[in-house]
């Protein structure tokens, strides 16, 4: 039996904590709060007005992806505020699935910027909201200036086999860095 941890990340609001409630076969352990107003001058909600809450620690899941294969997830939280967190969250973890909305892609740059200077293996998977992908992935990475190695994916983050599929992508590629870095 393997286990491996992956980490989800993205910007407030991008979908992490549907991404791993929608693939998890264990109802997941979240770290939902009521967003109040305090949070009004923090948080944008100009593409999320129906968002009322936030995580403020992390989502933790798992799922069998074969027999002998388990993964865990750990979602963390999106907000600058609790970035603190990413570096204990990434502690042993075998790659990083960043989540981005082509709504909003500037919200991506600091994750990007983070697993770029981390050296963990990552993609990126483009959560399509309401269905809808208007971008392709090759202009997604373009406009987020990465290399072309690294994967860019669409992703329905309320699918489990969309999300399966972006967990077996990053699986893959991790898979390739370690082989690469062996050699």
């Amino acid at each position: 039996m393997t286990s491996v941890k992956i980490v989800v990340a993205g910007g407030f609001g991008v979908g992490k904590t549907t991404f791993v409630g929608s693939v998890s076969e264990i109802t997941p352990l979240t770290t939902e709060a009521m967003m109040t107003v305090a949070s009004t001058d923090v948080d944008d909600l100009s593409h999320v007005p129906d968002k009322s809450t936030t995580t403020v620690a992390m989502d933790f899941g798992r799922i069998t992806l074969e027999k002998d294969l388990i993964l865990y997830l750990f979602g963390t939280p999106g907000q600058h505020r609790f970035w603190f967190m990413w570096d204990d969250l990434i502690q042993g973890a075998i790659g990083a699935v960043v989540l981005v909305d082509t709504r909003r892609l500037a919200d991506s740059f600091p994750a990007v910027d983070y697993f770029e200077a981390s050296g963990l293996p990552f993609v990126i998977g483009i959560n399509g909201f309401y269905g809808q992908f208007p971008h392709r992935s090759k202009d997604v990475s373009e406009a987020l200036a990465i290399s072309p190695d690294v994967p860019v994916i669409p992703c329905d983050a309320r699918n489990r086999e969309s999300t399966k599929a972006t967990l077996v992508t990053l699986v893959e590629h991790a898979m390739s860095v370690q082989a690469g870095a062996r050699y």
